[in-house]
Protein backbone atom coordinates (compact mmCIF):
# COMPACT_ATOMS: atom_id res chain seq x y z
CA UNK A 1 0.00 0.00 0.00
CA UNK A 2 1.02 3.38 -0.98
CA UNK A 3 0.31 6.32 1.35
CA UNK A 4 1.48 9.84 0.40
CA UNK A 5 1.34 12.70 2.97
CA UNK A 6 2.68 15.90 4.99
CA UNK A 7 2.24 14.88 8.19
CA UNK A 8 4.00 11.94 9.84
CA UNK A 9 2.53 8.60 9.47
CA UNK A 10 0.68 6.57 12.51
CA UNK A 11 1.58 3.03 13.91
CA UNK A 12 -1.36 1.67 12.15
CA UNK A 13 -0.24 3.29 8.65
CA UNK A 14 3.47 2.31 9.36
CA UNK A 15 2.18 -1.36 9.50
CA UNK A 16 0.59 -1.06 6.56
CA UNK A 17 3.50 0.47 4.67
CA UNK A 18 5.69 -2.77 6.01
CA UNK A 19 3.36 -4.87 3.42
CA UNK A 20 5.83 -4.74 1.05
CA UNK A 21 9.32 -5.78 2.31
CA UNK A 22 8.58 -6.23 6.10
CA UNK A 23 10.83 -4.63 7.79
CA UNK A 24 12.21 -1.84 4.81
CA UNK A 25 10.00 1.12 3.55
CA UNK A 26 11.04 3.05 0.30
CA UNK A 27 10.29 6.65 0.42
CA UNK A 28 10.12 8.88 -2.19
CA UNK A 29 10.25 12.91 -0.65
CA UNK A 30 9.45 15.84 -2.47
CA UNK A 31 12.32 17.87 -0.73
CA UNK A 32 10.92 21.19 -1.25
CA UNK A 33 7.20 20.80 -0.57
CA UNK A 34 8.16 18.34 2.47
CA UNK A 35 5.44 15.64 1.22
CA UNK A 36 6.44 11.84 1.50
CA UNK A 37 5.08 8.99 -0.90
CA UNK A 38 6.02 6.16 0.89
CA UNK A 39 5.30 1.84 0.65
CA UNK A 40 5.94 1.29 -2.92
CA UNK A 41 6.95 -1.80 -4.51
CA UNK A 42 9.43 -0.05 -7.08
CA UNK A 43 10.47 4.29 -6.63
CA UNK A 44 8.93 4.95 -9.64
CA UNK A 45 5.54 4.90 -8.51
CA UNK A 46 5.73 7.27 -5.55
CA UNK A 47 7.40 9.12 -7.71
CA UNK A 48 4.64 9.30 -10.51
CA UNK A 49 1.82 10.05 -7.48
CA UNK A 50 4.44 13.19 -6.50
CA UNK A 51 4.23 14.41 -9.77
CA UNK A 52 0.47 14.32 -10.34
CA UNK A 53 0.42 16.14 -7.35
CA UNK A 54 2.20 19.23 -8.86
CA UNK A 55 5.90 18.13 -7.49
CA UNK A 56 8.64 19.41 -9.48
CA UNK A 57 10.88 16.59 -10.77
CA UNK A 58 13.84 17.89 -9.12
CA UNK A 59 12.76 18.21 -6.14
CA UNK A 60 12.09 14.25 -5.76
CA UNK A 61 14.22 11.92 -4.22
CA UNK A 62 14.40 8.66 -3.31
CA UNK A 63 15.41 6.34 -0.50
CA UNK A 64 14.15 4.29 2.67
CA UNK A 65 14.36 3.37 6.04
CA UNK A 66 15.16 -0.18 7.83
CA UNK A 67 12.79 -0.34 10.66
CA UNK A 68 14.93 -3.22 12.58
CA UNK A 69 18.44 -0.56 12.79
CA UNK A 70 16.56 2.32 12.03
CA UNK A 71 18.80 3.11 9.38
CA UNK A 72 17.75 5.53 6.31
CA UNK A 73 19.57 4.80 2.95
CA UNK A 74 19.74 7.15 -0.17
CA UNK A 75 19.50 4.47 -2.49
CA UNK A 76 16.66 4.60 -5.65
CA UNK A 77 17.29 4.39 -9.60
CA UNK A 78 15.21 7.80 -9.77
CA UNK A 79 18.05 9.65 -8.23
CA UNK A 80 20.53 9.22 -11.22
CA UNK A 81 19.79 12.71 -12.69
CA UNK A 82 22.64 14.28 -14.24
CA UNK A 83 20.65 17.21 -15.65
CA UNK A 84 20.68 17.87 -12.06
CA UNK A 85 24.45 16.40 -11.10
CA UNK A 86 23.36 13.32 -9.29
CA UNK A 87 25.08 10.57 -12.04
CA UNK A 88 24.69 8.04 -8.98
CA UNK A 89 21.71 6.13 -7.81
CA UNK A 90 22.69 7.67 -4.18
CA UNK A 91 22.06 11.07 -3.06
CA UNK A 92 25.14 12.92 -3.86
CA UNK A 93 24.80 16.92 -2.78
CA UNK A 94 24.97 16.42 1.11
CA UNK A 95 22.32 19.22 1.51
CA UNK A 96 19.71 17.00 0.04
CA UNK A 97 21.00 14.28 1.76
CA UNK A 98 20.72 16.20 5.12
CA UNK A 99 16.89 17.66 4.35
CA UNK A 100 15.92 13.78 2.83
CA UNK A 101 17.18 12.40 6.28
CA UNK A 102 15.28 15.11 8.47
CA UNK A 103 12.18 15.00 6.64
CA UNK A 104 12.76 10.81 7.09
CA UNK A 105 12.98 11.15 10.98
CA UNK A 106 9.46 13.62 10.83
CA UNK A 107 7.70 11.20 8.82
CA UNK A 108 8.50 8.40 11.06
CA UNK A 109 9.11 9.91 14.20
CA UNK A 110 6.60 6.42 15.50
CA UNK A 111 9.97 4.54 15.07
CA UNK A 112 12.91 6.70 16.22
CA UNK A 113 10.68 7.71 19.66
Amino acid sequence: MIISKFDPFTKDEIEKLKEVFDVYIKTVIDVEKRVCSAGMDRHYEGEKILLEQSSKQKDLWGGGIDLETKVIDFNSFINIRPNDNNTSNEIQNQEIRKIYEELTKYFFKEIYE
